[in-house]
């Protein structure tokens, strides 16, 4: 039994330690579903038939430069901003009282007391109340822009797009990462598209270093402060 609980105790503070140097392991690159797409290669024609026009090669000849196909670029522009706020307030009162008086009860043809007294008899009194009150605030903010890349082109036309952004700043690095579906209607003529104009989006901003780490608990004070403590 001692010897599954030590077994038990070292697999704890094991997965403690892996969790406390998570951030330290974060790299660019370290995400595949923020990698960026190559583009698809084209597929040559069996033969050449001699024409002008070869679909493998060709470009339309009015097509824009908007992202559309597998590997293409797109620009993202920031704007999310959100507030929420959240109150409760709740109330409880409640008061109870009980008073029995058997004196007038005779054993024997007398009654059942002492000195006068009543000794039959019972008097209770209860009062309880509760009293609660939450309050949540919450608001954050990002502006900024992101180059990404299609990853997928789905059946309906939409773009499935990803790709993250790394900046290199004193002692540390910071990151921004996205993915997201969007609409190729809502791609701008300068080929870029709002961050709310995308579907199931995925907008990740973190960073790594001195700075970083100076904000993160430690593995111990992390156990100490997880669901596992029973206090």
């Amino acid at each position: 039994m001692l010897m599954n609980a030590s077994r038990f105790a070292l697999m704890l503070l094991t997965t403690t330690l892996l969790a406390g140097c998570q951030t330290l392991l974060t790299k660019p690159g370290d995400s595949a579903e923020h990698l960026p797409v190559p583009p698809q290669p084209p597929v040559p024609q069996a033969f050449n038939n001699g024409a002008i026009f070869q679909p493998a090669q060709s470009t339309a000849l009015f097509e824009d430069y908007k992202a559309r196909r597998v590997g293409d670029l797109l620009t993202v522009l920031l704007v999310e901003r959100t507030d929420a706020r959240k109150s409760a307030a709740t109330s409880v009162a409640k008061d109870s009282s009980l008073n029995m008086d058997v004196s007038r009860i005779d054993i024997f043809g007398r009654p059942v007391s002492t000195s006068g007294t009543s000794l039959l008899g019972a008097t209770a009194e209860s009062q309880n109340a509760f009293d609660g009150a939450g309050d949540s605030t919450q608001s954050n903010q990002l502006d900024g822009q992101i180059t990404v890349t299609v990853a997928e082109v789905l059946s309906n036309g939409n773009l499935m797009v990803q790709g993250e952004k790394w900046l290199g700043i004193n002692q540390g690095k910071e990151f921004v990462r996205l993915r997201g579906i969007v609409r190729q209607v809502d791609i701008g003529a300068d080929n870029s598209v709002r961050s709310t104009q995308i579907a199931n989006a995925q907008v990740s901003y973190g960073g790594t270093g001195t700075i970083a780490e100076s904000n993160t608990m430690g593995w111990l004070t992390r156990f100490f402060a997880s669901p596992l403590m029973p206090l």
